[in-house]
């Protein structure tokens, strides 16, 4: 039996969309407000699926535990009251986008997680606004 479990969990991070490649007015034009030079945060909601087969000994597909654990680990403590542009290594080479941010955080749970597990995050950077990344 095929399955997909999810588990919802928060950060609160800062970050600076910027491109150093634009001058400052194209900078402004492309990101707007976004583009603060003193930064700006958000209440970042995230939803992290798990499809694949249900273990017929436990009926777990992932053991909910483990998956809060992983999440934890891999985003909660490594995003967690950041500022994205400064303090996290991935983006001293990526504009921390809300695309860029689900990005890494799929990257960082898809080594930590079975390899017959598919993943898919799904981002929230307002409550309007979100990605969804499956490693596709």
């Amino acid at each position: 039996m095929r399955i997909t479990v999810s588990r919802k969990a928060h950060f609160n991070a800062a970050h600076r969309l910027h491109n150093p490649e634009l001058s400052s007015s194209e900078n402004l034009d492309v990101f707007g407000k976004c583009n603060n030079e003193y930064f700006h945060g958000h209440n970042y909601e995230l939803v992290v699926s798990v499809t694949g087969e249900v273990d017929p000994k436990t009926g777990y597909l992932i053991d909910m535990k483990v998956l809060r654990d992983h999440i934890k680990n891999e985003v909660e403590e490594y995003l967690d009251h950041k500022n994205l542009n400064i303090q996290v290594a991935e983006f001293k080479t990526l504009n921390p986008t809300a695309e860029h941010i689900a990005y890494v955080i799929w990257n960082r749970l898809r080594v930590v997680l079975e390899k017959d597990l598919e993943l898919s995050v799904r981002l929230y950077e307002t409550p309007r606004n979100f990605v969804d990344y499956s490693g596709l």
